[in-house]
């Protein structure tokens, strides 16, 4: 089982459920998909994948079933290079699992069906986990959807966020409002984001989660004790509040072949920069490009760019960011591969 060598810093510890999960071989309704295509999909998980793809030292913190979706994801995602040592299994609970259209999931036609209900990630809880593992690492990375799982979950969060932890506390606020009974529950997003070091959270989930309306800076209002705040706008761009200020930057354009996965890959885009001292309006750059490789893409795992090409067009001014033009197969190519500012991109 892939693991960290002994007295090696692990960057990111990422805790959450990860299901297997069954993508339609053809479009169309659920009831009229004849086949499916087995994958793995967890929004910290995904996280983790990523930042190891990207060459970051990884490791993801769960339970899962002891069952073959369990062994797939174990052996799936320790695969991509992270440290799965820490993944617990559950003798009487199964592996969640669930399945999907191929549309967007902006789109009223898709559909999703879930089967994690008493998972074994829902028993996740300060008794049935690792917390040395869980607290040795740079950044230890949480979001909402484990706090949604169960109440033992929730008071997990709890304990992780109560200042013991001794890294970066890291929380993406991920609001599934299909996983709270009430509208009024997801309030308890605002109580963890509180307690976290750094916060990802979308401008639509702030609204939808919290009633805040009247954009980024009406949400760094509401939420002024993380240290850095990350404002998500969608195509729009994203906002970053830290001690030195408010930091903004536009997305490039992308020719989207799926929006599954972007937000965990900004995540783990943003997370990489910081873990190498980038100054935030980098980090926000970073955080754009590789979650434009997740929307090249048509699943919700793509290798991120390499670092060198990343560092070189977050390094373009503002005017050639701006006409940056992103489409399928340009993490691997070339500058030229790069539509517009083609000639800032390939100047060293």
């Amino acid at each position: 089982m892939n693991g960290t060598p002994e007295g090696t810093p692990v960057d990111v510890v990422a805790l959450g459920e990860s299901m297997v999960t069954f993508l339609p071989g053809v479009p169309g309704r659920l009831a009229d998909v004849p086949s499916f295509d087995r994958g793995i999909g967890g929004a910290e998980s995904n996280v983790a994948c990523v930042l190891a793809a990207g060459g970051h030292r990884a490791r993801w913190v769960s339970r899962v079933g002891a069952d073959g979706f369990g062994d797939h994801l174990v052996e799936a995602i320790g695969a991509y290079g992270v440290d799965v040592t820490a993944v617990r299994r559950d003798p009487t609970r199964p592996t969640g699992i669930y399945f999907r259209t191929a549309g967007d999931r902006s789109s009223d036609a898709h559909e999703v069906a879930y089967y994690r209900a008493g998972s074994a990630a829902s028993a996740m809880s300060v008794a049935t986990l690792d917390l040395d593992a869980l607290r040795d690492g740079r950044v230890l990375h949480l979001s909402g959807i484990t706090a949604a799982l169960s109440a033992d979950c929730l008071d997990l969060l709890h304990a992780l966020t109560d200042g013991s932890t001794p890294g970066t506390v890291s929380f993406d606020v991920n609001h599934r409002p299909g996983l709270w009974r009430t509208p009024a529950d997801a309030r308890v997003l605002l109580d963890l984001a509180r307690r976290a070091d750094l916060v990802f959270v979308g401008e639509d989930e702030a609204e939808d989660a919290w009633g805040v309306t009247g954009g980024p800076d009406a949400i760094r209002a509401a939420l002024p004790e993380p240290a850095v705040l990350v404002v998500k706008r969608g195509a729009d761009g994203a906002v970053a509040y830290d001690e030195h200020g408010r930091h903004e930057e536009p997305a490039p354009r992308v020719d989207v072949v799926a929006a599954v996965g972007a937000g965990d890959a900004f995540a783990a885009g943003f997370l990489s920069a910081t873990l190498r001292g980038l100054p935030a309006a980098d980090r926000l750059r970073h955080g754009h490009l590789w979650a434009a490789a997740a929307l090249t893409v048509p699943g919700d795992l793509a290798a991120p760019p390499s670092r060198a090409h990343a560092d070189r067009l977050v390094a373009l001014d503002a005017a050639a960011w701006g006409r940056l033009h992103l489409g399928p197969g340009w993490t691997e190519a070339t500058g030229s591969a790069v539509h517009e500012a083609a000639e800032e991109v390939r100047t060293p």
